[in-house]
């Protein structure tokens, strides 16, 4: 890394490009982002990725369906708690189900984040629903669905009086020789009065996450 002192190692790198624009020398030669010669260095051992080419394969939402058989497959146990009901849209029989029940459910672009890609039955018109159903014939992979969720609420201070706003925790987990649950989380909280999208990128925001001893 280049600093006003000189060249300074970096040990470990935290990527926010996608795996084939991690070294344009790799994958992308056309590509201006990135780092040439990095995946060399990474391959050697010279320097970590935080995280590595194909891990991208978690945000996959469509994973999600997965996930308690490979609770199963590699623990050995049963998931302490059960999966939010999720319909994959390549099949043929639930996605039947789905079109008919678009005004109900919540459909997921599989390859979006930030409240992207998102269709939100009950808070939908029937136009945008129309229009959903033809995107999921069209790419049925590129689709899941799952019930609508009654969000918890908590208090806002918002233009100047009480109010309440549909929040949820994102939690976080350290993993190392030991597995750690961090006690708190995010907090996000839906801004816009009655919506269930609290990304940021939607007008969502934070709130503070206490942990009380009880």
């Amino acid at each position: 890394m280049r600093t006003t002192a000189g060249l300074q190692r970096v040990d470990v790198i935290y990527r926010r490009v996608d795996d084939d624009f991690i070294d344009p020398l790799m994958f992308r030669p056309d590509s201006m982002l990135g780092v040439a010669g990095i995946f060399n260095a990474y391959r050697a051992g010279n320097v970590v990725l935080a995280n590595a080419p194909g891990t991208g394969v978690a945000d996959d939402k469509a994973l999600y369906y997965y996930v308690p058989a490979i609770i199963r497959y590699y623990l050995g146990e049963e998931p302490i708690l059960n999966n939010v009901e999720t319909y994959l849209l390549d099949d043929a029989k639930q996605r039947d189900h789905v079109l008919k029940n678009l005004d109900k459910l919540v459909v997921k672009a599989v390859g979006e984040s930030g409240g992207y890609g998102m269709l939100i039955g009950p808070h939908s018109t029937k136009q945008e629903q129309a229009e959903f159903a033809e995107q999921i014939k069209a790419n049925p992979r590129g689709y899941i669905a799952q019930p609508t969720l009654s969000l918890s609420t908590a208090p806002c201070f918002i233009n100047e009086q009480m109010d309440s706003r549909h929040i949820d925790l994102r939690p976080y987990i350290l993993y190392g020789d030991t597995v750690t649950i961090v006690p708190g989380g995010l907090t996000r909280v839906a801004l816009k009065k009655g919506s269930l999208v609290v990304n940021s990128s939607q007008g969502g925001g934070s709130k503070d996450t206490w942990v009380l001893d009880t």
